[in-house]
């Protein structure tokens, strides 16, 4: 069975696929018994609304049958390694969707066993199927994603490293990114993302202030405490207050996108997160239609 670790373990057309299938069952496609006699760990050790909830969902209703893990659930808290409980699980298990929010060879290491496929909810590194729920977005509003221009704001986390690996792979797209100085993406994933971009004939670049802001499709940020983390500057928020989604920010035309959960007054104004041009909420219902894309593809 495949795994998600993360966006590069899709070729092209498989990313264009599960995009795709995920709009379909946005629009009301439905699988009903595709995952009948699948068995579905469910395992977060951070908190989650929204993923928790969209492979959940996303697996009842594809028929399969699930188990749920919370952080003091599993052996690993007694020392335990992640080689031993995924040798375990994979004999009893078809599919570990994981929430772990810490290194991603840990998940890595989970999927070593190569029996039960391993999907990766949120690590440290890379948040794959937001990313996946952004692209699944962006198609239904657009009804493609080849040549879109999109404007990220905030810091260059995980949700951030992932959309910048999925977007560039589209033709002709435009990733902007303005992250404050010290916050900015990973090199390894700004790197790699500018060099599909260029290969696709779309562009990624970064820079660290707000001044003369591209007309863009779409304006998409993060909260500025990501999930898990913490900061060591204490004077973080001053770095990032001129970095708050305002309606000056969204312009005349684009679109506002959030991967919530949203602190208004901090990285977006109520005005735009409630506005009219808000889809971030369509964006939290797209997790689970594109939890279900991911789920079929790893099991069915």
């Amino acid at each position: 069975m495949p795994s998600l670790l993360t966006i590069d373990d899709l070729d092209d057309e498989t990313l264009r696929h599960l995009v795709r299938r995920g709009a379909a069952f946005s629009a009301g496609a439905s699988a009903p018994d595709a995952l009948a006699d699948k068995l579905i760990g469910i395992y977060f050790r951070k908190t989650s609304t929204r993923t928790r909830t969209a492979f959940t969902a996303g697996a009842v209703r594809l028929g399969a049958k699930i188990i749920t893990y919370g952080p003091n659930d599993l052996q690993e808290n007694t020392g335990e390694t992640a080689e031993d409980t995924a040798a375990v699980l994979s004999g009893m298990l078809d599919v570990l969707v994981a929430r772990t929010a810490g290194p991603q060879a840990e998940l890595e290491a989970y999927a070593a066993q190569g029996r039960m496929a391993v999907v990766n909810a949120m690590s440290a590194d890379e948040h794959p199927t937001q990313a996946l729920t952004d692209l699944t977005t962006l198609h239904r509003r657009f009804g493609d994603v080849d040549g879109l221009r999109v404007l990220y704001v905030g810091e260059g986390n995980n949700t951030a490293s992932a959309l910048a690996l999925a977007l560039s792979r589209f033709r002709g797209a435009e990733l902007h990114l303005r992250t404050p100085y010290g916050y900015g993406l990973h090199p390894r994933f700004l790197h790699a993302a500018e060099l599909r971009a260029k290969h696709a004939g779309g562009t990624v670049v970064e820079r660290h202030d707000m001044r003369d802001l591209p007309g863009v499709d779409v304006v998409y940020t993060s909260r500025w405490q990501t999930t898990g983390t913490s900061k060591p500057d204490p004077d973080w928020r001053t770095t990032f207050a001129p970095f708050q989604v305002t309606e000056a920010v969204l312009g005349d035309a684009a679109v506002f996108m959030h991967d919530l959960p949203a602190h208004r007054g901090e990285e977006v104004t109520a005005e735009v997160l409630d506005g009219a041009r808000s889809i971030a909420f369509a964006q939290a219902e797209n997790k689970y239609h594109s939890a279900r894309a991911v789920l079929e593809w790893c099991a069915a």
